[in-house]
């Protein structure tokens, strides 16, 4: 099992932490050195699920929208979309609680033609309005690169998750199953895509990312 990057800080100190209580736990015999070990135990092992890389078998599926992260589907509607289409598009959101994995992947092969970061709030990320209040970062795939077939992602930072970390960039060629970031602790992922798209998914539906097929294009 792998360990994301931007978590072996974390996991090095929670492990650190648990390696003086039972260490002092050990030596002194106090009950509240045993308690204090058992709590950074859990906090470590909680840690250490939290920024695993976890073994996925892929394939890549042509003319589909995979998950770009594990979760649950908390929305599916037709909404205005204010930011670059400024038009009807239709919203699949994914929430990740705590206990999912929080990296993110590239769901649809194509070229970024669009890259924002928005600082904002931290709302609860299944709050209706944390897509356009909170902390968010939007990206546009181009599938075709012809602009013929375009669809908007949107990372968004829940009320525990304070840090977004996006590894694409503006005019990158993307490929399915690549890493394109990373939401630390509980947050969201909203996709728009073109009215009418065939959504293989429904609501309360929970979805692995780059495995479940989110939608036909």
């Amino acid at each position: 099992m792998r360990l994301h990057k931007e978590g072996k800080t974390f996991v090095n100190v929670t492990g650190v932490i648990f390696g003086i209580f039972l260490t002092c736990a050990w030596s002194f015999a106090h009950v509240w050195l045993w308690v204090c070990a058992a709590i950074s135990f859990i906090l470590f092992v909680f840690m250490f699920r939290f920024f695993r890389i976890p073994n996925r078998s892929f394939s890549p599926v042509k003319g589909a929208l995979l998950s770009p992260c594990d979760g649950k589907i908390v929305i599916i509607k037709e909404v205005e979309e204010t930011e670059y289409f400024k038009d009807r598009r239709l919203q699949v959101s994914v929430f990740m609680s705590i206990n999912n994995v929080h990296i993110n992947w590239v769901p649809v092969n194509g070229k970024v033609k669009y890259f924002r970061h928005h600082q904002g709030k931290y709302l609860v990320a299944w709050h209706p309005k944390s897509s356009e209040k909170n902390e968010r970062t939007t990206f546009v795939v181009d599938v075709d690169n012809k602009g013929a077939t375009e669809i908007l992602f949107r990372q968004i930072a829940g009320y525990v998750a304070r840090r977004i970390v996006t590894y694409v960039k503006e005019g990158e060629l993307v490929m399915q199953n690549q890493q394109l970031g990373f939401i630390k602790f509980g947050s969201r992922m909203d996709l728009f895509l073109p009215p009418g798209t065939e959504i293989c998914v429904k609501e309360g539906d929970c979805v692995k990312g780059t495995e479940t097929v989110i939608a036909k294009l």
